[in-house]
């Protein structure tokens, strides 16, 4: 089977790389004998171009790149091609195909929902729901959150659900849990858009304040795996097609 190669953005914060690696561990489990491989853009180790190089020196021409980034910003679509054009540059044999990202997917929604009811989450109407990410200066990603945001106002049966960011996009945490508390809410409880932990859902969990219910990140799981697995087929799939063209 062609390699797999997970990419995540990476973190200074060892918890990040741990929870990739529980993550890819479970594709393992779905996939038995696949060439399943972690690999990040910046941070954390291995880099991405020497993953590359590894599978080319252990004699694979072919490989199938999964972004582990839940949605479409400057990682996906700057950071990314480029460490792969620049890999392939070096590496003329090997061929790369490289997935969409997680997201959107209803499985990444249903995932940060069950972390939210492992945190004792109910929702009633005196609930009001932060879905908190990243944010990014690229305002389709933002909005992508926003959409899941919506989407659980209309069936959640709480008091509001607002989408917030850590950094760079607009709103902020503080931001929304001031909405949210205009809306009526008494509590409130923060939904992770982050794949793993870090500097910026550390910052989510500050900034919701004392008081907040704060649910863990995605983390390992299986639907999320089988996402993940879905997202190989995909790039694995224009291999092989390449192959017989």
């Amino acid at each position: 089977m062609i390699p797999l190669v997970a990419v995540a953005h990476g973190s200074r914060d060892p918890r990040s790389a741990a929870t990739i690696a529980d993550l890819l561990e479970v594709v393992r489990t779905q996939r038995p004998g696949l060439d399943v491989r972690a690999a990040f853009l910046d941070l954390s180790a291995p880099r991405l171009p020497d993953v590359l190089a590894a599978l080319h020196n252990d004699g694979h021409r072919d490989v199938a790149v999964v972004p582990l980034l839940l949605g479409s910003a400057y990682h996906a679509r700057v950071d990314l091609p480029g460490l792969v054009a620049e890999a392939q540059a070096r590496l003329p044999l090997l061929s790369v195909s490289v997935s969409g990202v997680l997201g959107p997917d209803e499985r990444l929604e249903s995932v940060a929902l069950r972390r939210l009811a492992e945190a004792g989450v109910e929702p009633d109407p005196s609930l009001g729901v932060i879905l908190a990410g990243a944010g990014s200066s690229h305002q389709p990603a933002n909005a992508a959150v926003a959409t899941v945001a919506r989407r659980w106002a209309r069936s959640l049966g709480v008091a509001g659900v607002r989408s917030a960011f850590a950094s760079t996009a607009a709103p902020d945490v503080p931001t929304a849990v001031a909405d949210l508390r205009a809306a009526g809410a008494d509590r409130i409880a923060v939904a992770s858009w982050f794949l793993a932990p870090g500097r910026l859902p550390d910052r989510v969990a500050e900034l919701a304040g004392p008081d907040a219910v704060v649910a863990a990140p995605l983390g390992p799981d299986p639907e999320l795996a089988e996402l993940v697995l879905d997202r190989y087929a995909e790039a694995a799939a224009v291999t092989q097609g390449l192959q017989y063209a």
